[in-house]
Parts: C-alpha cells; sequence; structure tokens
C-alpha cells in the first residue's frame, strides 16, 4: 500500500481558490492596491471615496461622499431594541464577540433608499451599526450610557464623538480615517474568505459578515493589533527589547506583529502608518509604547539578519500605537480592524453573490492511528 501523504501537506497557501476585481495584494513586490488604484493614493483620499470604490468599483464625487457619510452616521444609532440586547450581554465578553453575536440580530431595512441595491444598503446598515456597537460597549464596560453622534457629514468624526463624549479634532479622524483606509481590503484573507464560503451556501448578509467577524478575532489574523501592543506594554521600554526578541527566538515564540504570510518584503500599509505612528504619538505613554514597538522590529531585523533572513513588522504592528493615543484601549483594536474591513466582506459578499456554488471543499479520510508520525 502507498505511503499516505502527510496531512500537514495539504494546505491551501497559494492555491488559487477564485477570482476578484476588489483588491490584489503583490506581496513579491510590496504592493497592495484596491480596484487598481495604489494604496499610497488611497490614504491620501477622503474614507468615503474609498470604502465607496472598494464597494462599487468607481470613484465618488463630493455628493455622494456626502450621502454615504449621512447615511452611515443615521444608522450608527443603535434602536432601543438593540440597546436592551446589549444590556443583557455579560461585561466580561470581548468586544469581538459582541459583534460577532450583534450582527445577525440587527433588523435589517426590507426597502433600498440610496438606489444601490438592497443588499449593498443592507450590508452599509450593518457597517454603520458596528461603529454605534463598538462605541456603546465601550462605554457600558466603563458603566457609562451610550451616546448620540456628533457631525452628520463625517462618519469618523460622528464614531469618535459617540465614543468619548466630544467632538475630536481634525488631525484624530484624519488618521483614523486613514488608517482605517489602510486596512479596509486585503484579498482573499482568512476573515473574507470565511465570508465567501459562509455566502457560498446563499446564507444572508448578516451571516457572511459574522462568519468573517470570528475568523478576523484570531491571534493569527485580526487579533494580532492587541497582540502586538500588550507585548509592548509587557516589555516596559525600548531597551528591554532586545532580550525579549532574543528570548522569544530561543524558545521559539511568535513575536506578534512581526512578518506577513504574503508580503516578502516591508508590509506597503505597515510603511505608511509607522511615521503616522510617530506624528501622533506626543504623550508620555504612547510614545514609550511606540519607542518599543520600534526597537523590537529592529531587535527582530538584527537577529534575523544573523541568519541572512528579513523580517518587517506588519500592519498589525504600529496600528496599536495610533489607536492608543486616541484613548482606544488594546481589547478594542480588532473590533476597530472589523470596523474597516467590513467594507471588504461587503464588496467580495457582492461579488461572488453575481455568481455564486458552493464551496465545497472535499477531505482525504484517514483511518484512526494512521496520522503521520503516529
Amino acid at each position: 500500500m502507498t505511503a499516505s501523504k502527510p496531512l500537514e501537506s495539504f494546505d491551501l497557501a497559494g492555491v488559487v481558490v477564485g477570482e476578484t476585481a476588489i483588491s490584489n495584494v503583490e506581496g513579491d513586490l510590496g504592493r497592495l492596491s484596491y480596484r487598481g488604484v495604489d494604496i499610497n493614493e488611497l490614504v491620501q483620499r477622503p474614507f468615503a471615496n474609498v470604502a465607496w470604490l472598494v464597494l462599487f468599483g468607481s470613484d465618488a464625487d463630493a455628493a455622494r461622499q456626502l450621502q454615504l457619510n449621512r447615511f452611515l452616521c443615521a444608522h450608527a444609532a443603535l434602536t432601543q431594541e438593540e440597546r436592551g440586547i446589549l444590556k443583557r450581554l455579560p461585561r466580561h465578553l470581548h468586544p469581538m464577540l459582541v459583534l460577532q453575536g450583534m450582527v445577525p440580530l440587527i433588523e435589517l431595512p426590507t426597502e433600498e433608499t440610496l438606489g444601490l441595491g438592497l443588499e449593498a444598503e443592507q450590508g452599509l446598515v450593518l457597517a454603520a451599526k458596528l461603529s454605534g456597537l463598538i462605541a456603546a460597549w465601550y462605554r457600558a464596560e466603563q458603566g457609562l450610557a451610550p451616546l448620540g453622534g456628533g457631525p452628520d457629514d463625517n462618519f469618523h468624526a460622528n464614531f469618535l464623538t459617540r465614543l468619548h463624549g466630544q467632538v475630536p479634532d481634525g488631525d484624530a479622524v484624519k488618521i483614523l480615517d486613514a488608517t482605517q483606509i489602510l486596512q479596509m481590503e486585503h484579498s482573499f484573507n482568512a476573515g473574507t474568505f470565511a465570508g465567501r464560503v459562509c455566502a457560498s451556501t446563499l446564507a444572508p448578509i448578516q451571516s457572511v459578515i459574522s462568519a468573517s467577524i470570528g475568523t478576523l478575532y484570531g491571534r493569527l489574523h485580526g487579533g494580532a493589533d492587541q497582540a502586538a501592543l500588550e507585548m509592548a506594554q509587557a516589555i516596559g521600554a525600548p531597551e528591554k527589547a532586545a532580550a525579549y526578541v532574543a528570548r522569544c527566538l530561543a524558545e521559539k515564540t511568535k513575536i506578534m506583529g512581526m512578518g506577513h504570510r504574503e508580503y516578502r518584503t516591508v508590509d506597503p500599509r505597515a510603511k505608511l502608518l509607522k511615521p503616522m505612528a510617530m506624528a501622533l504619538c506626543h504623550d508620555p505613554d504612547s510614545r514609550r509604547l511606540l519607542d518599543t514597538l520600534i526597537a523590537v522590529e529592529q531587535a527582530c531585523q538584527t537577529e534575523f539578519a544573523k541568519r541572512d533572513k528579513e523580517i518587517w513588522a506588519n500592519v498589525e504592528f504600529y496600528k496599536g500605537a495610533v489607536f492608543h493615543s486616541l484613548g482606544i484601549p488594546s481589547h478594542f483594536f480588532t473590533a476597530m480592524f472589523a470596523m474597516a474591513r467590513v467594507y471588504g466582506y461587503i464588496a467580495h459578499f457582492l461579488e461572488f453573490r453575481r455568481d455564486s456554488r458552493l464551496i465545497r471543499p472535499r477531505a482525504r479520510y484517514v483511518a484512526a492511528g494512521s496520522h503521520a508520525g503516529e
């Protein structure tokens, strides 16, 4: 009998499982583009313009951007029923579990109002609700009541007002826009692919987004952002970074936020985020955390160079410092990721729906006790 192929070799890494026109990850070149537009250009645009481009494949003029901002701001407000459900949830729940559980419970519109198609508008309602849920859960953890939004013509200004109770300055909104644009879409990542699998069963959009959010929560996916900043907090100071990195490598412990499965050179998103973080982190605590992260990256590069290898920080690594400076606690970082990536999830749902086919891979049955290495 022919020896069984080791199960570990059955890996989807690099396997083409579909086509998309939404984003292109060119890992060998360190490039990322949405709808053919490079991320370096997109990060300079208004958030609503990029969200529209990702969703619908075209630029939104000023009138469309204002329409989208006002739609999102209006639907970010939680209904009385939604607030009632939140009140009954245990306060120790991680925000990502709250989002995953609440998304299927949101009552969606049954008629379109923007002329974009019902499923697209239902997706946008869910995108708006994520911001309202994050802000409400943040305040609930502190024993505070949810707040109404601020400006109705800027989605992220509205969100930060719901979060902290005061209208943010323009710099805070600008850097949140840029950070969320950078993590809006990334081709067939694990969360997006999970959503496409769910969509292939003809499940509704709220189930698809819930499945994607649940996948994003993992420490090897979106959860790396929380882990990276908490690592810096645990290290405590930049001068301790080298010893920490040496210990991790000796013990074969993963350093969260370092390296990326797709990029063979620097992650273009991290390349943009690092200077943003350096410009934003002024208070002593934020600066110490940022300097510690920089020291970890430098120590990693030094150690890997000794092995004739290269390693670079990924997008998760520096965005935690940005969020920390905006007053967002680390256990909410991945929820903020979901709040941005949801536009990619919606875009993939709409793209896949046009030519949907059930995704049903096969498994090779292995009799008990016959696994390789047993």
